[in-house]
């Protein structure tokens, strides 16, 4: 069996659209393309590294498909040997379109069954990079095995998070962290059952809290 592993680049607000590059995705006017671009931290680096190295497949949602089908292939110079193994690698697009799919060892993935029938067979890990879109069903599948966020300190206000609607309610185990200098935070969850129940104790009974429970029930809180 297969592992499902992802990696996002997000901020402190939760933000991973466009760390790369102002071309990367500019949709909705998001004006801060290339933030992550501004740090230059060894350890995050080493983290990269390590999700990088062969042999994996790719698993990305149709938009990075095609943010890394228009740069991979052709990028020279120190990012040449990436761009290289990702053209390699099977890469399997979840999407329920029939987008073009013509960079090499490219497959079309249209339904979450699908997927698990590849997680199921033999091969090297699945490995998604950025896809936000597609991890809602992946978590609702109970498909996904591993996810690192690397949270760089700043704040961006606007742009597409990383846990958008739609993303069912789960509780996550952390199995390794760890901060670069820079301060880039590496967190490597994986999926850990029902959220825990608590609650800090309630009010006793009293009128204000009756007041503000009434307003809440009413929409005037």
């Amino acid at each position: 069996m297969r592992r499902i592993v992802g990696a996002i680049f997000q901020t402190l607000d939760g933000v991973m659209q466009a760390p790369g590059g102002k071309s990367e995705d500019p949709t909705d006017g998001f004006a801060h393309g290339g933030w992550q671009m501004g740090y230059r931290d060894k350890v995050a680096e080493a983290a990269i590294g390590e999700l990088l190295k062969p042999p994996f497949a790719l698993l990305l949602g149709r938009r990075t498909y095609d943010i890394f089908a228009s740069y991979w292939p052709f990028v020279e110079g120190e990012e040449q040997g990436i761009g290289e193994a990702f053209s390699k690698a099977d890469k399997y697009v979840l999407t329920h379109g029939e987008p073009r799919l013509d960079w090499e060892n490219s497959h079309r993935v249209s339904s979450m069954d699908e997927l698990r029938k590849i997680k199921d067979g033999d091969g090297p890990d699945l490995r998604i990079w950025g896809s936000g879109a597609i991890y809602p069903a992946l978590i609702e599948a109970g498909l996904l095995d591993s996810l690192t966020l690397l949270t760089y300190p700043l704040v961006l206000g606007d742009g597409k998070r990383t846990f958008r609607g739609g993303t069912p309610a789960s509780a996550m185990k952390l199995t390794k962290h760890e901060t670069g200098p820079s301060g880039v935070l590496i967190t490597t969850l994986e999926p850990g059952g029902e959220i825990p129940k608590g609650s800090i104790s309630q009010a006793p009974p009293n009128e204000r809290e009756e007041r503000r429970q009434k307003e809440m029930a009413e929409g005037r809180w």
